[in-house]
């Protein structure tokens, strides 16, 4: 497969590993009830920091957990105005090249920035996508060669579903170029098992006919069709089905070749067709022209038989129906009343685009956040069909707080505003012949105005204004009017907990003394046993963390002393610290293997072994 390389290349490949595990500090939490210190136990996080590190802090929680990821990431056109700046200049990025990629970063250009940035948030978001996860990227023309040669590096080429054209701008967008791409692309890749993806319903038509079972309709022939469909490409596919009058049928093609049926013998329709050929809907079929099969010229052909009025299909990747930037700016002045974000993406975009994951549980991230929209998507999805989906928002920008919290809790907590409509009265074309009856068409731009006062906010008075096609314009007379409506949205309900990035759990290869040995040992547990640390008083045992599938877990730390693994420390474990096995961390450890052996103990050493977690 070719591979896209660039300058910095070498240095950032494997980064994602030397990123160090940060704790997420907790600021506060917000339901319904308004906002807390206490922690409410949302599911839903909003986390203020440099993503990679946010990435990486999510890792033991939740490495192959998310199941669906968009991200919006800088689109690259050397535009100054993004957090990251869209030319990957800010000094946040630059410095971190320094530290990553050295000397050799001053002589990238933005395109090597760009890689250098996005490769390791990559890797760490393909470990943490679910086994059947689905992650969405959007951009544009400046870098979508090169994200989707990343993509395919990583993810794997056959792992790529779409690149799929979203219509953004339907006027084809400002540029004043013979060609105007008023589109961008979405990016979407699996990590291999597609069965949690949604399909499309449709009406399938009538049910024009019928058998013992009722009635039915005619769907798809059962033998595979088009490219790679050989029984070669699928040997396990090829098997007899015995038809109506008892012939056997083979999956052979029109050509006379050996193919494949569409699906195995643990499929339940075919499973119901093995039992009974009257599951499938059957037709004698020749062969083409001077083909012959066994001296015959026909066979049976099986189709499915579809009994529902409705079917499902796949989605078509032409997405010009989702909503428009313009749109998205919409909802954004609708909720706070003004344009507090410059490139928000369509909330109806989103909402299918999380739609797509047919689990109603499931777990969505956004590591580059923005305004929230991907928050609220959520929420209202969860809000319109009973799901539990939750969310999680990485935004390193300064508006975490003041705009994508804020935009979450007015989205929670419902909203109210107006809208102005712009309503065109009266409107008169400036044509030679309409300029010998001005005082005629000012008199009537002007009854036209005062009958509007006090049916609309506000009513212009005549005015001349003038309209550009192309390269020609025209004059016009017109009496515009406003009209304003007050509304309420309702609120979704739901919850989040803010964070910020805390204090690194290792420095310098040893556990960092500013981290809370609480925390240190929530981590360990959850790296251990991938499940949420259980409360046990301190009088239970000060170093016990728990018991998980029949094997206790102890962790001896203390910040200014060496710890040991000892014979004294396990005549100190009551029954109700111990199980069937035992992993135990500490410093140091005095007992043979063969204590260890027959205690049936798993000896891991402080900090070593944290570090292989």
């Amino acid at each position: 497969m070719p591979e896209l390389n660039w300058v910095g290349k070498a240095k950032v490949i494997t980064h994602h590993l030397d990123v160090p595990f940060r704790v997420l500090d907790r600021q506060y939490s917000f339901d319904e009830r308004g906002q807390k210190t206490d922690d409410n136990g949302s599911p839903n996080m909003i986390i203020h920091g440099d993503n990679l590190e946010a990435l990486k802090a999510l890792l033991p929680q939740y490495e192959g957990r998310i199941d669906c990821v968009y991200i919006d990431p800088p689109y690259n056109t050397g535009n100054e105005g993004w957090v990251y700046n869209d030319n990957v200049n800010d000094p946040r990025i630059k410095k971190w090249l320094g530290d990553v990629v050295g000397k050799e970063g001053e002589d990238l250009s933005r395109h090597d920035k760009w890689l250098c940035m996005m490769y390791p948030r990559l890797r760490l978001l393909h470990k943490l996508l679910a086994p059947t996860g689905v992650i969405f990227i959007s951009i544009d023309d400046n870098e979508f060669a090169s994200l989707g040669k990343i993509m395919d590096e990583i993810f794997g080429p056959s792992n790529r579903l779409a690149y799929a054209p979203v219509r953004s701008e339907p006027s084809g967008g400002k540029d004043k170029t013979a060609l105007r791409t008023g589109h961008e692309y979405l990016l979407i890749y699996s990590k291999g098992d597609q069965s949690m993806l949604a399909m499309e319903e449709k009406e399938s038509g009538a049910l024009n006919l019928s058998d013992s079972f009722g009635p039915y309709k005619k769907g798809r022939e059962l033998r595979k069709w088009g490219a790679t469909s050989d029984r070669s490409d699928r040997p396990t596919l090829w098997f007899p089905v015995t038809a109506p009058n008892g012939a056997v049928v083979l999956p052979v093609k029109n050509d006379g070749t050996e193919g494949y049926w569409r699906w195995g013998k643990d499929h339940r329709g075919m499973a119901q067709i093995l039992e009974n050929p009257g599951f499938a809907h059957w037709e004698l079929t020749p062969y083409d022209k001077g083909v012959s099969v066994d001296g015959e010229t026909e066979r049976w052909v099986p189709y499915e038989k579809i009994r529902e009025v409705r079917s499902s299909f796949g989605w078509n990747t032409w997405l010009d129906g989702y909503g428009t930037n313009a749109e998205a700016t919409a909802v954004i002045k609708a909720i706070f009343g003004s344009k507090k974000f410059d490139t928000p993406k369509p909330l109806s975009l989103l909402e299918w685009l999380v739609a797509l994951n047919s689990n109603p549980n499931a777990i969505v991230l956004d590591s580059f956040a923005g305004s929230g929209t991907t928050a609220q998507a959520v929420l209202n999805l969860n809000k319109r069909d009973g799901g539990n989906r939750s969310f999680i928002l990485v935004e390193l920008g300064d508006y975490a707080e003041e705009v994508t919290a804020e935009r979450v809790r007015r989205v929670i907590n419902g909203y109210s505003g107006e809208t102005s409509e712009e309503v065109v009265l009266f409107e008169q074309k400036l044509t030679l012949g309409a300029l010998k009856n001005a005082p005629e068409i000012l008199a009537e731009a002007t009854k036209v105005a005062d009958s509007a006062v006090g049916v609309y906010t506000t009513v212009s008075r005549p005015k001349v204004v003038t309209k550009v096609a192309g390269k020609t314009g025209s004059s016009f007379v017109q009496v515009v009017a406003t009209h304003t409506r007050e509304f309420d949205v309702s609120g979704t309900g739901g919850s989040f907990s803010f964070y910020e990035l805390g204090e690194p759990l290792l420095v310098d290869g040893t556990l960092n003394p500013a981290v809370p040995a609480e925390r240190i040992r929530d981590y360990i547990w959850f790296t251990e046993t991938q499940t949420t640390a259980p409360e046990v008083s301190s009088e239970t045992h000060p170093y016990f963390l728990g018991t998980d599938r029949h094997v206790a877990y102890h962790f001896i730390y203390e910040v200014d002393e060496v710890t040991n693994l000892g014979r004294k420390y396990i005549a100190s474990l009551s029954p109700e610290v111990v199980s069937d096995a035992l992993v135990i961390y500490a410093d140091t450890c005095t007992l043979s293997d063969q204590e260890l052996l027959t205690l049936n103990i798993t000896f891991k050493k402080i900090p070593r072994d944290i570090t292989r977690l």
